[in-house]
């Protein structure tokens, strides 16, 4: 399996960079100072969406844009390691309109939507005009398990009327956010992977109410991982997406590739965790020595590497399975990558903190709110335990496929021995 980038991707990835020098992290400062003095957007978001457009680092993220369509055609293998480049600063993925959950949901209107859909929706989310949220995870049931969604989406005449409470929807709280995809149930009493649907729910729509912007780890995200009551919320049956019953089918076709990119993005954190360190180890003596002369450190370090380029091979080879197979071909490898990817960004956050003493909790530099967002994506998007599960579970059904016979390389008892 060849994973060196094409001539294509080497060319982006210079592109995405020298962008990110030069307009992108002279503003980090700029960026913290507005979100924290209460502005958001922030006053150059505009300015910086405009121009990442013009130079064709745009909608980066589906292989399937239509020739009307802003963007530039690359697989998950070609869009994964600038996925890396852009998590490097978190917030820069919105320059470039390639921002979850936004992605996500443009995904889902390009497989699912109508074409009344996609126009009302769809082309103002590739143009970068809306921002937009997806609203799955309840405070009230475990929502790992998505058949165990009750929110309830009813028939009534030519409208669905919806009623229930969702939380951390992420994108909620942005004042560009104009549509929720939201998944309900349309019928309890339908095999348990046919009771779930999708219906696209405006932000203006009455009856929609956004209760909090909840921190993490006492952590504000301005754009929201929000607690939202829907009560009585009424929209016409022409906002279901697909048909009644396959809101789980397209909640995994989302997921897939939405896990590509988590997990590329924090793999960039986690590269910029290691250079802080490794920075932070040269400039530091205690005791007469640099830090990274310490032991501890130095292994820190190397640990570090090697982690960060064993996950980056995993992402990769997974992002080229769904290319070739599909998400549910690579099933087994998302839910590795997705164990994978969080731990090791707050792995290496932990370390690089821990190098920084007293200055790697604060402010002062990105390590706090990775090591959050890394705490975060350990059950966003299911946690830990069902894709450990998932792992089990399809390694047992392969091993029996193939009919294993571990014994085989066992030590025989004595009794076993063949004769003579």
């Amino acid at each position: 399996m060849d994973f060196s980038y094409s001539d294509r991707t080497e060319q982006l990835r210079a592109r995405l960079h020298d962008f990110m020098d030069d307009h992108i992290l002279p503003r980090i400062g700029q960026w913290q100072e507005e979100v924290h003095g209460g502005r958001y957007p922030v006053s150059f978001m505009a300015d910086l969406k405009s121009l990442a457009r013009e130079e064709g680092l745009w909608n980066l993220f589906l292989p399937g844009l239509r020739d009307d369509e802003p963007g530039t055609r690359l697989t998950n293998l070609e869009y994964a390691p600038l996925a890396e480049i852009m998590g490097r600063v978190p917030w820069s993925s919105e320059v470039f309109n390639c921002s979850a959950p936004d992605t996500g949901n443009m995904e889902v209107l390009h497989m699912f939507a109508s074409e009344s859909q996609r126009e009302a929706w769809l082309r103002p989310l590739l143009n970068g005009e809306i921002r937009s949220a997806f609203a799955m995870t309840e405070p009230d049931v475990a929502s790992s398990d998505a058949t165990n969604i009750q929110t309830s989406i009813r028939r009534d005449g030519e409208d669905y009327v919806i009623n229930g409470r969702k939380w951390f929807i992420t994108n909620a709280h942005h004042p560009d956010c104009r549509i929720f995809i939201l998944m309900g149930k349309t019928d309890p009493e339908a095999d348990t992977h046919r009771q779930q649907s999708m219906v696209l729910v405006p932000m203006d729509t009455p009856g929609v109410e956004l209760v909090r912007n909840i921190p993490t780890l006492n952590h504000h995200s301005p754009e929201g991982h929000s607690e939202v009551l829907f009560r009585n919320v009424r929209v016409p049956v022409s906002n279901l997406i697909g048909n009644e019953g396959d809101g789980f089918m397209i909640a995994q076709a989302r997921l897939g590739p939405g896990r590509i990119h988590h997990c590329m993005r924090a793999i960039g954190m986690a590269e910029v965790c290691l250079e802080l360190m490794v920075a932070r180890a040269q400039e530091r003596k205690t005791f007469g020595r640099y830090l990274f002369q310490h032991g501890a450190i130095g292994e820190w370090i190397a640990r570090s590497r090697i982690e960060i380029e064993q996950a980056r091979l995993l992402v990769l080879k997974t992002a080229a399975m769904i290319d070739h197979a599909g998400a549910r071909g690579a099933r087994k490898e998302i839910s590795m990558i997705k164990v994978i990817a969080p731990t090791l960004l707050t792995t290496v956050a932990d370390r690089a903190m821990q190098v920084f003493g007293a200055m790697g909790v604060t402010p002062d530099t990105p390590l706090a709110d990775f090591f959050t967002g890394g705490r975060v994506l350990r059950y966003a998007d299911g946690p830990d335990e069902v894709h450990l599960q998932t792992i089990a579970r399809l390694e047992l059904k392969e091993s029996a496929d193939r009919r294993v016979d571990a014994a085989r390389y066992m030590t025989p008892r004595e009794s076993d021995w063949p004769s003579g």
